[in-house]
Formats: C-alpha cells, structure tokens, sequence
C-alpha cells in the first residue's frame, strides 16, 4: 500500500480509459447513469464552458446545492482546470452566504433554487442587486468584486446567471488544446478544495486542501471496508462536507467503484435505492440510519447486499451501531476526523472486532501519526490517559485561506495538527473519543461554533449578554442551547428569539432551547464556565418538566 500522486482529473480519466462502460454515477430513484467514459466527457465539456468564461488555475468556485447530478460534474471540472471548488453548506442563509463569498474570494458561484425553506435565487439577489441588471459574464457588485459569474445548475434561466447547458455551448468555442493546456498546469499538492468549518476558534474559516490530501484519504478510507471495482456505494450524505465528498465520493474515484447518489436525504429513497441497485455500501450519521431503521417500510426492502459502511459525523451510539450490523447485514466502521485532516484521522476497520468497531473510533490511517498529548505540557500521554487528539501527515491541510494567524493556531511547530478533541489510546492502540477541549456544538453531523450564534444573539434588542452551548440530545448528539442575561426591565420570550434567528442563519443552527438567566457560571478569575452551562440547561428542562429529544 502506497500514497498515489495523482490529481482527481488524473483518476478519473484512468477509469475512463480502463473501465469506460462500467457504471460510475446513478440515480435511482430517476434512473439516471453515467459511465466512467460519458462522465469524463461531461466534465471535459464543462471544463471548456468554465475556462470561456474566465475561470482558470487557483480561480475560486462556489458550489451551493444539494448532490444534484452535476455537482459532482463543476468539482471535476474545477479540478481538471486547476480551479479551487468552495463546498458551501446548503442550510446557509443570507448573513452566512454573503460571509463566505467575500471571505473566499468566489470568482463564480454555481447554485439550485435552493432547499427547505429558502430560495438561494432569491438570497443571490438580495446579495447581487445588480445582476438583474448585468449582461451574463459582466457582473460588477460593489460589495463583491471578485464575483464575477453566477451559474445555475439546470434548464431553468435567472436574469445576469448562465445556466448549464449555456455553459457547455460556450465550451465549444475553447479548443483541445487549450484544455490540456490547463490540465497540464496542475499539480496533485494544489489545492483543489476548500471547505468552511468553525475550526476550533473563531468564525468559520477555508479550510485548503488538495489533491494529495483528498484522493489519499478516500483511497485508504476504502481499503479499511476492502472496497474493490465491484461496490456500489449509496451515499446520502451531503456532499458539501468531507464525509461526502472525501469518504465517499474520493473512495469510489480511487477504487474505480459505483457512487449510488441520494439527492437530498429522505430514508425511503435510500432504502430503495440500496435495495434496488443490490449496494454494498452505505454511509450515514446516526440520526440517518436512526430513521431508515425505524421506517414502517423497512421490512419491505432487502438490504441483503450490503457488506460495510460507515457512520460518523458525531457520537455513535453502541446500540444504534448493533441494530445497524444485524437489521442491515452489514459490518458497520467508523471514522474520526474533522474537516483540517481531509478529514480522517482513525478508523476502525471491517475486520476489526465488534467491541473494537462499537466502542472506539479505530486507530490511524496508514501514512499518519496520532497522538494524545497533554494540553497543557504538550507532551504525549500514555494509554489510558486523556489528551489532546493530534495529527501529522499527508492529509493534513495545507492551512486556513489567508489566515496564517489561525494555521499557526493548530498547527504546531512539529507539524501537528490539535484537533480540540479529547481522546484516550487503548492498550491495543485504538482510539476513544472522551469530549472537546473547544466550545463547539456537533448537531447531527454538523459543526456549530456558539460565538457566531452569539454574535448575532448580540443584535437583538433587550439581550444584555448571551453565551451559546450544548445541550445533550439523543436524537442529534447535542443540541444548541442559548443562555440570556436581558437588559433591566426588557422582556423577551422563548419564540421570539427563535422568530428573530430564523431566515436569517441556518436552520440548525437556531437554538432548540433559550434559557433566560440573571448570570453566567463563573471561574476564580471571571471566565465564563461554558461546560457549566449544559448542567444548568438540564436542570432548567427538568425544572419545565421537559426532556430533551
């Protein structure tokens, strides 16, 4: 077992060339397929229209949508060209969009109509006023001046957008040449995704990643299940996170396998997408695999098939996991990680015994060393003793965007990457993961960062102070829990700061609980005890009569 060096456009035009008829990408719920072969010709077509409007290398690329058929398509193509594509999160909102666009440098933002209960058309709008005005490719916003295309992914036409197949028409007019050309430029150490995650400070940050880093942890995240030419991966699992794109979709690129899409989760489609295309694999977190076993339809589908998968993306529950291996037939595995680590750094394997993939998160990917050291000497310590999950290796990131500040934070001098997680190594060398050294909340899957929430908390009127923390739930793993101090004589009510949040961040993001205090639990020196704060919001619920779900 080796590192390859090999860039995402490398690998995929080795499947096309050496498996071209073999199926890479299916929809079954619409029965849509594509070869290795009509797949790398889609992404060529692609990567023309992109370079016609002026996308080129180290050029930035937003991606906003669901796992539409094409998104997979503008990554591959961002990557064959050199561009960067920035994954971004699809329960974003206007504040969160415009953040990120800005802070990313977007050259072009390639977006659906949106998904629950809000249209990105109607937020770009809101974000771009003059593109209702703007010729196509001529976009200048005064508050975004890199931004220079919009493209929507689909028949439809927006006003000052591109469309799909107006893009690959455009395509047409850049020659094979000036394709290679570019293909050419590219390296498999360039960065060739960026991914916006709270890190373990501070507001969401790009996180840079390449090549090497991606296509290395999905092949090894593979060879760990024993994935061959002949899987069929379901993945249901959002592509804008590194569960999706890396575990997933880097892991079929690499073993030349089928990725079974899922466009946005539903349990239904899953389990008859599984059942329907005999796959062998399947990925979700635990609130996923939570509701396709307790679908009154279960029974009805045959999950015979399936062999391995992985959960992950927050706590998985012992129990859940034994469910998962005996109602689905599968030996479940799971990866721990995060985001800066592209993202695995341990994994349990699927010969690794039951008590081994239930109890702990595995031990390290080859090519890697994991330590857990003391947080406050920074030495390493010995099995059985908590510290510091940390990381070196290749898949470790090649630093925040334009924020060294926040690299040199995490990334240590010996090259290690402090993941905030703490964590004990067994006798045997696996892992468990014990609680985090940071304040961040992991909701189902998704990172929440309470001084964002509490930044915007700030702006409401009446909320004199405002601390945001977990609250333990056994349907996400935690909940997000807001803490308020009001100014004297201000009154506000539990739904009223929900109504304030919402529309405005993300939806998961808006606090399940709000809790009205007259203070903050407090250390000797008057730092506020955060981790006081899920006890005290246990003890308010019960108070109320109330259990948490």
């Amino acid at each position: 077992m080796e590192l390859r060096e090999k860039t995402l456009g490398q690998w995929l035009e080795h499947w096309a060339e050496t498996t071209p008829d073999k199926e890479y990408i299916v929809y079954s719920d619409r029965d849509l397929r594509f070869t290795w072969r009509q797949f790398n010709e889609r992404v060529d077509r692609m990567a023309k229209g992109m370079l016609s409007i002026g996308v080129t290398h180290g050029t930035h690329v937003g991606i906003w949508a669901t796992n539409v058929p094409d998104w997979l398509t503008f990554l591959f193509a961002s990557a064959k060209i050199g561009a960067v594509a920035v994954t971004i999160n699809t329960n974003y909102k206007q504040n969160e969009l415009e953040y990120l666009v800005e802070n990313a440098d977007i050259h072009t933002m390639c977006i659906t109509d949106g998904v629950f209960d809000g249209s990105y058309i109607d937020m770009v709008y809101s974000m771009l006023p003059e593109l209702r005005e703007s010729q196509r490719g001529f976009l200048k916003s005064e508050r975004f001046p890199r931004l220079k295309n919009v493209v929507y992914i689909g028949q439809e036409k927006f006003r000052g957008m591109y469309n799909t197949p107006e893009l690959l028409l455009l395509g047409e007019n850049i020659d094979d040449k000036t394709l290679e050309d570019a293909k050419a430029k590219v390296s498999c150490h360039d960065v060739v995704n960026m991914q916006y995650t709270s890190g373990t400070t501070g507001f969401p940050k790009g996180v840079m990643l390449t090549h090497y880093n991606i296509t290395n942890n999905g092949f090894l995240t593979g060879e760990h299940m024993r994935f061959t030419a002949d899987d069929k991966l379901c993945c249901c699992v959002p592509l804008f996170h590194c569960f999706g794109v890396v575990l997933a979709s880097m892991n079929v690129l690499t073993h030349g396998c089928t990725q079974v899409m899922v466009e946005k989760f539903d349990p239904l489609t899953v389990l008859a997408s599984v059942h329907k295309e005999r796959c062998t694999a399947l990925y979700g977190v635990p609130t996923m695999f939570i509701a396709e076993l307790n679908h009154p339809m279960f029974s009805l589908f045959d999950m015979s098939s399936l062999r391995t998968g992985i959960m992950a993306g927050s706590l998985c529950p012992v129990e859940l996991m034994r469910q998962v291996d005996k109602k689905m037939g599968m030996r479940i595995t799971s990866v721990y990680g995060l985001t800066e680590a592209s993202p695995g750094m341990t994994h349990s394997r699927i010969d690794d015994p039951d008590e081994v993939r239930y109890l702990t998160v595995g031990h390290e990917y080859e090519f890697t060393e994991v330590r857990v050291v003391n947080p406050e000497t920074g030495e390493e310590c010995p099995p059985g003793t908590q510290g510091e999950m940390c990381n070196r290796g290749y898949n470790t990131m090649k630093g925040y965007y334009n924020n060294p500040e926040a690299t040199a934070e995490v990334i240590d001098q010996d090259h290690f990457l402090h993941s905030g997680d703490l964590g004990v190594k067994d006798e045997n060398g696996n892992y468990r993961i014990t609680g985090r050294i940071k304040d961040m909340i992991i909701r189902g899957g998704e990172n929440i960062y309470p001084r964002e929430i509490e930044e915007f908390l700030y702006h409401l009127e009446g909320v004199k102070d405002v601390q945001v923390a977990a609250v333990p739930s056994p349907k996400y793993g935690e909940e997000v829990g807001a803490f308020i101090i009001l100014h004297e004589g201000a009154t506000l009510t539990e739904e009223e700061v929900k109504d304030f949040c919402r529309g405005k961040i993300a939806r998961h993001k808006i606090p399940k609980y709000v809790f009205f205090v007259e203070g903050f639990p407090l250390t000797g020196s008057g730092k506020i005890q955060k981790f006081k704060l899920k006890d005290i919001g246990l003890q308010l619920l019960a108070e109320k009569g109330i259990t948490p779900v």
